[in-house]
């Protein structure tokens, strides 16, 4: 019992560490892509998880076996609303990290968001925000998007960060200041073709045991005591038991990041009718989509009508934007 013939590699990745529940409903996003172009831009917006659907396709990837065949992409549709910028933050960085300047706000403020916090308008908030200017870091558009405005039923808004790209502070700030208290589209940000990431929190599955958990193989029936749980802890001696060993705990409700999902449609279904992208009766646990909505390739973390956060792409990024030839879209 003690002893094995063979070796084997490790069960379960390490690099998911640790595997507890997520803190909020809501994903953060640590990390943005670094632009430094002549024209600023937000990097990123949200969205909410619809479901899934089919989209058949022509494959446009040069030097690969299927290119210009058909291809039938699984697909997952993303309701986005507009955002509504509120306000600016200016981030100052020292030897500890970044922290906040200022915050300035819009005058003219949804009434939802006194659901969330409540704003304290300051005198010349944006005449000393200007003059910090020269020690800003980074400048951060302070985004709301409210659940509410495509049917949920949540009427608090969701606020957080969004980065936002140019040449210099000024140049950010100055943009931020021209798009203060409107909203912002996704197809202002995003264009057709691209790639995103999307972050989100996955769908929870309870506590489980290392088995389905960790992929550990399974005992022998005749084994003493269990088959389910693990051969070994560790050695007699140090007396303790090691992280990397798989033991039984959370799985799903994690955070996490899907790199390089192509947007295959991007409409709005006042546009292009209601019903061309709504299933009969609509989509399961989420109903009809109304308003803007975008189509990526392939799966996105969580469940329907959870909040879901695209940044432009950190990894890979293409040198040339290719709008999707979409031939049907498979609305089951």
């Amino acid at each position: 019992m003690g002893h094995r013939k063979y070796s084997a590699p490790r069960r379960g990745s390490i690099a998911f560490r640790p595997r507890a529940r997520a803190k909020s409903l809501e994903a953060r996003v640590r990390t943005w892509p670094q632009l430094t172009g002549e024209k600023s831009s937000l990097l990123g917006l949200a969205g909410f998880k619809v479901g899934g659907i089919h989209v058949l396709t022509i494959d446009d990837r040069e030097k690969t076996p299927n290119f210009g065949k058909q291809l039938l992409n699984a697909a997952t549709v993303i309701a986005t609303p507009p955002v509504k910028i509120i306000g600016i933050r200016g981030y100052k960085k020292d030897l500890y990290g970044e922290h906040a300047m200022f915050d300035v706000y819009a005058k003219d403020l949804p009434k939802e968001l006194s659901r969330k916090f409540e704003v304290k308008h300051v005198e010349d908030a944006f005449a000393k925000a200007e003059s910090m200017l020269g020690n800003a870091s980074s400048i951060m558009a302070i985004a709301a998007v409210s659940p509410h405005s495509i049917g949920l039923s949540q009427k608090t808004p969701f606020v957080f960060e969004v980065l936002v790209s140019g040449k210099d502070a000024k140049a950010r700030y100055d943009y931020l200041r021209t798009i203060l208290g409107r909203e912002v589209k996704a197809s202002e940000t995003f264009q057709l073709g691209q790639n995103v990431d999307v972050s989100g929190i996955t769908r929870g599955k309870g506590i489980e045991g290392p088995v389905t958990r960790f992929g550990v193989k399974r005992k022998q029936h005749k084994s003493r005591k269990s088959v389910r749980a693990v051969g070994t802890l560790g050695p007699i001696s140090p007396a303790v038991v090691m992280y990397t060993v798989a033991r039984q705990g959370q799985r799903g409700f994690h955070q996490r990041t899907e790199y390089n999902k192509r947007i295959l449609i991007m409409s709005s279904t006042e546009k292009d009718g209601q019903n061309s992208i709504n299933p009969s009766g609509g989509f399961k646990h989420f109903g009809l989509v109304s308003g803007d909505y975008m189509v990526v390739r392939g799966s996105v973390p969580g469940v329907a009508k959870r909040l879901v956060k695209m940044r432009l792409p950190i990894r890979n990024v293409p040198k040339k934007v290719l709008e999707p030839k979409v031939l049907e879209v498979v609305v089951e």
